[in-house]
C-alpha cells in the first residue's frame, strides 16, 4: 500500500513547494556567501604564520580575525531574519524590472574588456590599457559616438595614469609610450 505523500502527485507538489520555499526566502544564499567568507577568512587569519617580532601590540591576525567573525555573525543574524519572514525590500527609486532576463550579452562584454585590460597592462601599460578599458565599457554599456569615446578614453586614462603614479605616488606600469610621451 502507497502512502499519500509517494503518489506522483504529491511528489510533484512537494517538490513544487520545496522550490516555492526556497525562492521565497532567496536571500538564504547571501546568507550562505557571508558564512563562507566568514570560514575563508578566519581559516586563513588563524593559519597566519606570524614571526613573534613582527607583532606589535595588536599583530597582524587582529583585522583578519575581527572580519571572520563579523561575517559569520552577520551571516547568523540575516538567516535568522529570512527564517523569521524577514524579506529585503527593493528601493523606491530602483528602476529594475526583475520580471525581465538578465543582460548577459553586456555582462559577457564587460567581463571580456576587464580581462583583456588586466592581461595588456603589463606589456601595453597602464595608459593603453586603461584606454581600452574606458572605450570598452562605454561601448559594452551602449554608447556607439566613435568619434569622441576613444578621445575621452584616453583623456581619462591619462589623468588616472598621472594621479597615481606620480601624485600619489602608487607605480603604473607606462609601456612603451612613455618615453614617447
Amino acid at each position: 500500500m502507497t502512502t499519500p505523500t509517494e503518489l506522483p502527485e504529491h511528489r510533484e507538489e512537494a517538490a513544487t513547494g520545496r522550490r516555492s520555499w526556497l525562492r521565497d526566502r532567496s536571500e538564504l544564499g547571501v546568507c550562505a556567501l557571508l558564512l563562507a567568507l566568514g570560514v575563508i577568512v578566519l581559516t586563513d587569519a588563524l593559519t597566519m604564520d606570524v614571526d613573534i617580532t613582527q607583532r606589535g601590540p595588536v599583530g597582524p591576525k587582529t583585522v583578519p580575525v575581527v572580519v571572520g567573525i563579523g561575517l559569520l555573525v552577520i551571516a547568523a543574524l540575516l538567516a535568522v531574519d529570512v527564517l523569521r519572514g524577514g524579506r529585503g525590500e527593493a528601493e523606491g527609486g530602483e528602476d529594475i524590472d526583475l520580471s525581465e532576463p538578465a543582460d548577459w550579452r553586456t555582462v559577457l562584454l564587460l567581463s571580456g574588456i576587464f580581462l583583456g585590460a588586466a592581461a595588456l597592462i603589463e606589456p601595453a601599460g597602464f595608459p593603453v590599457a586603461g584606454a581600452l578599458l574606458f572605450w570598452g565599457a562605454a561601448f559594452a554599456l551602449g554608447s556607439r559616438r566613435v568619434d569622441r569615446d576613444p578621445l575621452i578614453a584616453a583623456v581619462l586614462s591619462l589623468i588616472t595614469y598621472v594621479v597615481f603614479d606620480k601624485l600619489l605616488g602608487v607605480p603604473l606600469p607606462g609601456g612603451p609610450l612613455m618615453g614617447v610621451l
